[in-house]
């Protein structure tokens, strides 16, 4: 196993990070080792937004019904302003 040494660890994130410890029943170096692990697993591969979003909803269709829409309900757009 390595070793690894913080230094100059700011005393507020040393606190907070002492009471997540203890929230999850584990030592401040058991906590460390789990956020690091976490950490690293999250990896480097850029995540495709639109696939999972897609994959989330795939089973939830959702059928919309739209207005028919006419030639009077459409303004032209004055950008003169």
């Amino acid at each position: 196993m390595t070793m690894l040494t913080v230094r100059d660890l700011d005393p507020h994130v040393k606190d907070k990070l002492r009471r997540r410890a203890a929230r999850h029943g584990r030592s401040m170096e058991a906590e460390v080792r789990q956020i690091l692990t976490a950490a690293v697993e999250i990896g480097d591969d850029p995540v495709d937004l639109v696939s999972s979003i897609h994959e989330h909803f795939a089973d939830a269709p959702v059928d919309l019904e739209l207005p028919e829409r006419s030639a009077e309900q459409q303004r032209p757009v004055d950008f003169s302003e």
